[in-house]
Formats: structure tokens, sequence, C-alpha cells
């Protein structure tokens, strides 16, 4: 090689390799290939999901401009309801006729999309709360259009779309007076706050899942509330006579049915023991412990045969869900036996046509000693 030569470096010339450049937005094309599935099936929500289903969209991508061409036929222009350019279609949910009947199909349609694309949940969350964030541009009939797609949407149990996210921009005061927490009934005005009213009124305006839908959250909410309370009380070991009081007072306030206060009674009453990882002694005497300790309690309001019978379910199923406490359900039952909250007839009735079927062979032949110890001294008497 002469010394005017340049040197050179042998091997192969590796390529610089290009950053991955994204593909531009194109919501508008979306919107418009989604608006012609309408179009080409007219309107039927059967034959539109089929056509969905077999597309080559990107649902993952615009998953919100979907929903848009859902509920309002097209594309919205950023920040409104207005239509924005493009196709539109006339099958949306606000052109739906205002009837459960109406608007039912159009929930089901989205139920099968979402189990087919469940990432797009978060996109119908998205444009429902942006739809209710917008109510005061809505007429009076589409309003209610969304109130009962609302209601439909989460009495159908729409893929587990979260109530209290979608409502969370109602919260703002130019929406509604008061403010939303964990209950719909927030939603009233204040003079009108009653669960009699918001039965009332939304029963008439055909909306009965949502009547129930707020019913069973009251319902919830108290029970809770009443465990709480009680939680309390028996983990600091208060008078029993109080504890009493204070169950009769959230009974009254909150109409809860006898068997659910025999129930939580129950649970408040075990969850206060201290288990033993181990010692099954040692939890079997814990747990009489205890049931000896509040048998008044118990006793204030398992005041029946049906109620006892509710009480006796209730420890079979913790015997049975609870490894530790599936060797005690006879020395419980005999506790509470002595102790008068469960009556002999109870017991027998029990043991010869209980109908929950968990664990109950073992049970049943635990408990065998004691029902025999309890039809001979029936026989002696």
């Amino acid at each position: 090689m002469s010394s005017k030569e340049k040197p050179t470096l042998g091997g192969t010339r590796i390529k610089t390799r290009k950053r991955n450049i994204a593909a531009p937005l194109d919501p508008a094309a979306f919107a418009d290939a989604v608006v012609q599935i309408y179009l080409d099936n007219a309107g039927d929500l059967e034959l539109i999901a089929k056509s969905i289903e077999s597309s080559d969209l990107n649902f993952s991508r615009y998953g919100d401009t979907f929903f848009e061409v859902v509920f309002t036929g097209g594309r919205t222009q950023p920040g409104t309801i207005k239509p924005d350019e493009g196709e539109r279609h006339p099958y949306s949910v606000i052109e739906c006729e205002a009837k459960r009947e109406a608007i039912l199909p159009s929930v089901i349609y989205i139920q099968k999309i979402l189990r087919r694309r469940p990432f797009l949940i978060k996109n119908l969350e998205n444009v429902m709360q942006r739809l209710l964030q917008s109510l005061e541009l809505f007429e009076d009939n589409e309003r209610k259009k969304l109130a009962i797609f609302t209601a439909l949407a989460f009495s159908q149990k729409l893929s587990g779309l979260p109530p209290e996210t979608v409502f969370q921009p109602l919260h703002k005061d130019n929406l509604v007076r008061g403010k939303i927490e964990d209950n719909l009934l927030d939603f009233f005005p204040s003079a009108k706050r009653s669960a009699e009213g918001f039965s009332e009124h939304f029963t008439k305006a055909g909306l009965v899942p949502l009547v129930e839908y707020n019913e069973k959250k009251i319902f919830e909410v108290k029970l809770k509330e009443m465990k709480s309370a009680l939680t309390t009380q028996i983990a600091e070991e208060s008078d029993i006579s109080e504890v009493i009081e204070t169950v009769k007072q959230r009974v009254k306030d909150a109409k809860l049915p006898d068997i659910e206060v025999v129930r939580i009674l129950w649970d408040v009453i075990m969850d206060a023991v201290q288990w033993s990882g181990k010692n099954q002694q040692q939890n079997a005497n814990s747990a009489l412990r205890q049931v000896k300790t509040w048998s008044k309690l118990l006793n204030s309001y398992c005041t029946s045969g049906k109620l006892e019978l509710e009480l006796m379910y209730k420890v079979q199923m913790q015997c049975y869900e609870d490894a530790k406490l599936m060797k005690l359900f006879p020395e419980i039952v005999r506790s509470l036996y002595e102790e008068d909250v469960l009556a002999e007839d109870t017991i027998l009735y029990w043991f010869r046509k209980g109908t929950n079927p968990k664990g109950r062979q073992t049970f049943v032949k635990a408990l065998e000693p004691f029902v025999k110890w309890l039809e001979e001294a029936e026989e002696e008497e």
C-alpha cells in the first residue's frame, strides 16, 4: 500500500437502525369506518357486532372515538357534544326512543363488544364521564336517554363498569346540588333527599333498575356501619346492655331484616376471637368462651325457630370455610344450646332436615352423639 492511499477498515458495514415512527392519529377515518358499518347493516346491532368483531380497526387507539359513534352517531368536537365533520348514522343511543326496551339492545350490544375487547371498558368509562359532565348541553329528552342507558349499564353489570368513577363528574356544583360520595341519593337537592323520594321519582321515570341499585347500596352501607359499630364495642368489651341497645337502635333506623342482624352478630362475635395458629384446644376454648360471653346478645335476637336455624347455618358455613374450626362445630352447637341460644327442636330439625349441603355430611356425623343425648333426654321426660 502506497503512503498516499487512505487506510480502510475491513469487515461488514453496519447500517444505522432507524427509529420507529408512530403512525399519525386519524380518528376521523376510524369514526367514518365505524359509521359505515352501522349504515351497511341498517342499524342491526347483531350484524354490526359481528362486522366489528371481524374488522381490523384499531380499537386500542380509538376506543373513545368508537363510543362517541355509539352514543352520538359520529365524532364530537373536542370538549363539546357538537357533531364534528364526517359521516354520521341515525342508530345511536341519543337517537333511540327514550324507553328501556329501546335502549337495552344497545347495552347488550356493548356488552358483546367488551367481552371480545375488555380493554375498551376504560374508553366507555371515559366517554360516559364526558357525557355526564356535559349534561347541561343536552335536551331533556336526551338526558333521559342517557339516564336510562346508565341505569341499564349498572343493572346489567356491564363488564364491571365502576359507578363511582363514572359519576365522578357529577361532583360539580353546576350539575347537581349536594356532593356525591357512595350514595346516589346525594344527587337529590337536600330538601328532597330521602330514600322514599328517590324511589318514587325514578320509579315513575321507568328507571326501576336504578331504584333497585340505590336500595341495595343503602342497605349495604347500613350493614357495614352496624358491623363496624358492633366490632368496636365488642373489641372494647363494652357492657352487653349497651351493645344490645346499639343493635336495637341500628335495626330501627335502618329497618334491617332479623336474619341479617343474626348473621352480623355472629360475624362480629367470632371476628373478635384471638385464634391460635396450631393449638386446636386453645381455639376451642377461645370460641366457647366468646359464645358464653355474648350469649345474651345472641339470645336477644334469636327469637324464633327460623332465626335460630339461620344461626346454625351461619355456624355451619364458618366451620366449613375455616379449616381450624372444622372440628369445633359440635362443641359450638352444644355451647349455644347450654346458653339457651339454640332450642332442642332447632338442633334436631337441622340434624334431620337441614338444607345447606356444605360440610353437612361431616357435621351431621360429628353431631350424632349430642343429638343422641338430646333424644334420650327427650324420651326420659
